[in-house]
């Protein structure tokens, strides 16, 4: 079998436009023209020795092929700039305070600070991972460099919206739903303590459809939410991002429950100028989140200059 060498431009080319649902856009981006992107495509394939797109409407889509190609294509990335940045900022020196909504923890959070430590091991981060409320208290107070955190409305002076995720009914992974939202029984509402953003809108969501409500369990903390949902105690409300396997997102209109709205998500900077170290750490968390979301059904990334969607097949 003969040994293939990817070519790294035509793999950043190649993940540029899957993330950004254009490869004219990519190409912009890219500063290259599109035939030059055309032809980077092209030789992808033929690299891989099998077809990685399909036609899809007016449209490409993966193939499975497709699919494999683009996961490694995004490790080789991460691997090549993990690489550059550990030989031109080894001598990244200082400390973090970096603040992640719940949803993130498990998830984002093992990433985000593996890549940066591999690469800057001299520099000490000091993770907080709370609520919505209190990482904007913190970021405004100064106790925090950078938060990541659902937007409520409310911007911080230096902050910056880089996504906007679809909300979702959450209900538990086995077993059928048995709470109809037509069976006259208010919908039981599993939920974090007040002050809760979710919460606050799917009862809004609910109010404006006629569908009566109550709280059947609340928790301080995630962890507690997702048991009592998978229990059975009554449906929740979060994104789609972090759930755990012993829950799932109920699909449109699933029990009677309307549609919900989408959420944004906003990256919170202490200063205008932050230093070296907190902004290269922001950056490799930007990157993370906007891959997440980009490969989500429905999800829409905001990055420099104007936004753009993603749409999955």
């Amino acid at each position: 079998m003969r040994k293939v060498i990817f070519d790294l431009d035509v793999l950043r080319s190649f993940v540029t436009g899957m993330e950004l649902g254009s490869f004219a856009k990519a190409a912009d981006r890219l500063g290259r023209s599109t035939s030059a992107v055309s032809a980077q495509l092209k030789k992808l394939e033929e690299q891989a020795g099998t077809p990685i797109f399909r036609k899809a409407g007016r449209g490409l889509a993966l193939t499975e092929a497709g699919e494999t190609m683009l996961a490694y294509a995004r490790r080789l990335l991460d691997l090549n700039d993990e690489a550059a940045t550990a030989i031109h900022g080894g001598d990244l020196e200082g400390w973090v305070r970096l603040g992640l909504q719940e949803d993130f923890g498990e998830t984002l959070l093992p990433e985000v600070l593996g890549r940066f430590a591999r690469a800057h091991p001299k520099v000490r981060i000091e993770a907080r991972v709370v609520r919505n409320a209190e990482l904007v208290e913190r970021v405004t107070s100064g106790k925090l460099d950078l938060a990541l955190a659902w937007s409520d409305g409310f911007r911080t002076a230096h902050s910056e919206r880089i996504a906007e995720v679809p909300m979702c009914w959450v209900g538990p992974a086995e077993g059928p739903i048995h709470w109809g939202a037509t069976g006259g029984e208010p919908l039981p509402l599993a939920s974090l303590e007040a002050p809760c953003l979710l919460r606050s809108i799917a009862t809004k969501v609910l109010d404006r459809a006629g569908i009566g409500w109550r709280i059947s369990f609340v928790s301080p903390s995630l962890g507690g939410l997702w048991a009592a949902t998978a229990a059975g105690l009554g449906v929740t409300v979060r994104t789609p991002l972090g759930l755990p396997d012993k829950v799932r997102p109920l699909m449109a209109g699933e029990a009677g429950l309307p549609p919900l709205p989408k959420l944004d998500l906003v990256l919170h900077r202490a200063e205008a100028e932050v230093s070296p170290a907190t902004e290269r750490l922001a950056s490799i968390m930007l990157q993370a989140v906007r891959q997440t979301v980009a490969a989500m059904p429905q999800g829409r990334v905001f990055a420099d200059g104007p936004d753009y969607e993603v749409e999955t097949a």
